[in-house]
């Protein structure tokens, strides 16, 4: 498989040569950094756990509010960031080279892809790739006819746009800025200073601290609380299967077992262990997908693939606005409940995925990465959902159903194993759905721990292993406490890595600006070459007026 590769262009053989990156080195923990997160979060786990009946009702009361009240900045934001990735991956910009002119790629395409994938949402397409549809099928969107078929076809319409392409640009954005700035630019590898087109010398001081210091905490909080909800769901995998049951020690047994192979690979370096476990996890997905797909309803699935993703493309920039504003509270509650809601958590996600995917992008131009982020980890979602969740609406529409309970309720958590359990193979098929949730996860709480430690010693390449350790050791330590204090303790953390968006948006709309700053700076002198007469004049007005410039 191959990505687009850059035009040929004599301008851009005519760019000047630039610095090389900075060098590889290793530092300390940057105090001006860790200590204010370190602040904030042990404030808000102190609260969380002293008090998490009053946490959580407060942070799910700011929650409300802002997503109330936000949802259309929400919607407009994300909407803007499909734009400017689409537009930037085929503008002139295109040919610009994330490394030195001529650099080949640091990873293969397999293996840069196989990252992408696991990095970014792969937990997640596990997690909701049955529940997600069988949601918006049971309970639908305001405003879908009342008809079993519109139902179902909105309900992967709808699951499409969350896991798709706007998904996606959010975490290009933040990468395609990070990516230029260390690879092209030489600059340390952190977020602040993606905003150095527009703010000069100013990232190196409290403004850059301030923006690391958002992507530390949204990091540690956003991944910590995947870890509890991943462990549950593993967990209730586990007693499904009857391998387990889902008790307190178990589950406390399963964080302490996925942190210890977390430690393990994120010690072992990128290149080998994440580029290992990252490739497999994509094996073993693509195991399970053809599994499900031609033991379940494959005629059925492949028609629905086909269909929905017309439907997606077809009506995607009127779903990119939709704010369901002509439908009451009714909309107000779905729109909150779902896309605002997502919205917000992709971007609570973007420092650290947007940080890990610009690290293993060295050598691809800005085309191949705007391209590639965009439509390949997109459409590989497509087609999960498409199968996984066809197959399971299939069960419903026109089979023995037993998806969704009575109450039109669905066990979001049990929704995957109880799918799987009726075809063939159903027991095997749970355990390697444990296996994957797994190693997705070890990927994830890996690539977190790599940002985390190079934006904490102020974007070194090779952060030192004590602080990468430091890292996965406090991820492990708040999943299990906030697994002993409960799903209030999860939510509460949740809803506090969600509410970081809110200021995160607005630097991402800046590195958006910046980043076309930077872009047409270094286009500028080969649109309009200055003449050598103006060139030496120039260099005559900035000699001192006391100097002879001969």
């Amino acid at each position: 498989m191959s990505l687009p590769l850059e035009l040929p262009d004599s301008r851009q053989t005519a760019q000047p040569r630039l610095p090389n990156p900075a060098p590889r080195r290793k530092s300390g923990l940057r105090l001006g950094v860790a200590l204010p997160a370190f602040g904030i979060m042990g404030l808000l786990l102190f609260f969380a756990f002293v008090f998490p009946d009053a946490s959580a009702d407060a942070l799910a009361a700011a929650r409300v509010g802002v997503i109330d009240s936000l949802g259309w900045y929400y919607v407009l934001a994300v909407a803007l960031f499909a734009i400017f990735a689409l537009w930037v991956g085929f503008s002139r910009f295109g040919t610009i080279r994330l490394g030195r002119d001529g650099e080949a790629p640091q990873f293969s395409t397999g293996s840069w892809i196989s990252l992408l994938f696991a990095s970014g949402m792969g937990i997640g397409l596990v997690f909701w790739g049955v529940a997600e549809p069988l949601n918006h099928y049971a309970s639908p969107r305001p405003g879908t006819a009342d008809v079993p078929a519109a139902m179902a076809q909105d309900a992967l319409t709808r699951t499409f746009l969350h896991w798709g392409i706007h998904a996606w640009s959010v975490y290009a954005v933040v990468g395609l800025a990070v990516a230029y700035a260390i690879h092209r630019k030489g600059r340390p590898i952190s977020l602040r200073w993606t905003l150095e087109p527009l703010l000069g010398r100013r990232v190196k001081g409290k403004w850059g601290d301030a923006i690391d210091v958002i992507a530390l905490v949204g990091t540690v909080f956003g991944i910590a609380t995947s870890l509890g909800f991943g462990v549950l769901q593993i967990s209730s995998g586990l007693d499904s299967a009857n391998i387990a049951q889902a008790t307190e020690s178990t589950q406390i047994g399963l964080v302490f077992c996925l942190m210890t192979v977390a430690l393990v690979s994120v010690l072992s370096g990128v290149e080998r262990g994440m580029k290992w476990l990252s490739n497999g996890n994509l094996i073993l997905a693509g195991v399970i997908l053809l599994f499900v797909l031609f033991t379940g309803p494959t005629l059925f699935v492949l028609r629905t693939f086909v269909h929905t993703t017309g439907n997606y493309f077809q009506n995607i920039i009127s779903m990119s606005t939709q704010t369901l504003a002509f439908d009451g509270a009714a909309g107000a509650d779905w729109q909150a409940t779902w896309t605002t809601f997502y919205w917000g958590w992709w971007i609570a996600w973007a420092p650290f995925v947007g940080v890990f995917i610009a690290q293993i992008s060295r050598g691809r131009t800005v085309r191949e990465f705007a391209l590639g982020v965009l439509l390949v980890p997109a459409g590989i979602a497509l087609l999960w959902f498409s199968v996984m969740g066809g197959t399971a609406l299939h069960r419903e529409m026109f089979g023995e159903g037993g998806l969704i309970e009575e109450n039109g309720s669905v066990n979001s958590a049990n929704a995957l194993f109880g799918m799987l359990d009726a075809l063939p193979g159903g027991p095997a098929l749970t355990v390697g759905a444990i296996v994957l949730i797994s190693a997705f996860f070890i990927t994830s709480a890996n690539s977190a721990a790599v940002v985390m430690s190079v934006i904490s010693t102020g974007g070194g390449q090779e952060s030192p292993r004590w602080v990468r350790a430091f890292w996965v050791a406090l991820i492990a330590v708040i999943g299990t406490a906030l697994l002993l204090v409960g799903t209030d303790g999860l939510r509460t953390i949740q809803t506090a890595a969600i509410l970081i968006s809110v200021p995160f948006s607005l630097i991402m709309l800046l590195m958006c600006a910046s980043t076309w700053k930077a872009f047409r700076d270094e286009f500028r002198p080969q649109i309009n070459p200055p003449e050598p007469v103006a060139v030496e004049l120039a260099a005559s007005a900035e000699q001192p007026a006391d100097q002879d410039p001969n």
